[in-house]
């Protein structure tokens, strides 16, 4: 009972507009500590910390299975994958609630109060913002998803950068808005941002130049990721178009890093957009050939080549250009319809050893180089 006597006569000593905790607290714990606080309100901040914490894992918990039952009953998938890429914001936006409902219990000081309001403020800020970026992310990437971004190739080569840009932008909003709620005179730091920014610029024309020289790869299209392409004496797969520069993995696998202000002005090749493929080559047939076994060859060879199913009919050249050196020179030329490199690199394979086994049933033979030299003996002269 002596408890019980000692509780009520604190109770009734507390003054009615003090909080509750402070009637039935011990009196070293009332006593004012550092910035205006009281020590149980030092104590109490990180309690409060640490349940505001737990509470927001928890709500976060029960929010995302609400949501989770619910976007179940949907046929799209969009809403599952954004509910999951919004975990954390959900989870840290409960934490905050948590944290502003326990605030309004400690009975804190005006000034204190207000701070402490404005860094919650400025973290569900954060958190909006934060939630943007990863929904971002999602939007672009059902975006290249979508039968929109599967017709249009050329328009999602350029969601990378629009990802980019949109993020950047995302970001300095945020930046400017937790700013403000913090206190910070946003207005003088963005003018000194301003002066800053154009002594920036000038001294950095060449980064700008690379990304306007990445924009006008977009918009032009000479290469995709994915291309092989040759630009100048460098050949290679496409890996990224960045906003500085493109990466280009060589056949040695080395990666060679090129400027996208100097790539817009270089000249580019690109080997993917082929619709058919060339076999150029020189059948050199050995002299002492008669002139009907090289109409032989010239027939067979053009009948094996629209003979196969690949050929492009039409243009197939078989001709003898040349009576060369030490051979009898037949160049043919053909186009074979097919876009896959390593599929060409069989069917040239094939024809070049039925090119021999044509050569061989007319019965010549392929030339080498040779050169005759002739001697003369010349009778020697007597004085």
């Amino acid at each position: 009972m002596p408890a019980f006597a000692r509780l009520a006569s604190l109770l009734a000593a507390a003054s009615p507009g003090r909080p509750w905790l402070e009637r039935v607290l011990p009196e070293p714990l009332l006593r004012e500590g550092p910035r205006d606080l009281l020590w149980w309100q030092w104590l109490a901040l990180p309690l409060g910390a640490l349940l505001a914490v737990a509470a927001g894992w928890l709500l976060g918990l029960v929010v995302r299975r609400l949501l989770g039952h619910l976007f179940a009953r949907t046929a799209t998938t969009w809403d599952d994958q954004l509910l999951e890429r919004l975990a954390g914001p959900i989870t840290v936006l409960c934490a905050i609630g948590a944290a502003a409902l326990l605030l309004s219990g400690l009975g804190l000081p005006a000034g204190a109060e207000a701070a402490l309001g404005r860094g919650l403020h400025a973290g569900t800020y954060f958190v909006f913002f934060w939630a943007g970026l990863r929904a971002l992310d999602l939007t672009f990437r059902l975006i290249a998803a979508s039968p929109w971004g599967r017709a249009h190739a050329a328009g999602v080569s350029l969601l990378p950068i629009g990802r980019k840009i949109s993020k950047v932008v995302l970001v300095a909003i945020g930046a400017i808005a937790v700013l403000t709620e913090l206190g910070y005179p946003v207005a003088s730091l963005l003018a000194g941002l301003g002066i800053g920014g154009l002594a920036l610029a000038l001294a950095a024309q060449k980064t700008v130049e690379n990304l306007f020289g990445s924009l006008a790869i977009s918009f032009d299209q000479p290469f995709r990721v994915g291309d092989f392409v040759r630009v100048e004496d460098v050949q290679g797969t496409v890996e990224s178009v960045g906003l500085r520069s493109t990466r280009i993995r060589t056949l040695d696998r080395t990666v060679v890093s090129i400027p996208n202000g100097k790539l817009a002005d270089m000249r580019t090749e690109t080997f993917a957009a082929r619709d058919r493929l060339r076999l150029a080559c020189k059948l050199s047939l050995a002299y002492g050939t008669t002139a009907a076994q090289v109409r032989a060859v010239l027939e067979q060879v053009e009948a094996l080549l629209r003979a196969h199913p690949r050929i492009w009919p039409d243009d197939v050249q078989v001709r003898l250009v040349a009576l060369a050196e030490s051979s009898l020179d037949v160049e043919l030329m053909a186009w074979f319809r097919t876009a896959d490199w390593n599929e060409f690199l069989a069917i040239r394979q094939e024809m070049l050893i039925r090119f021999m086994e044509v050569v061989e049933r007319c019965g010549t033979e392929l030339a080498f180089p040779t050169r005759t030299v002739r001697l003369v003996h010349e009778p020697e002269r007597r004085p």
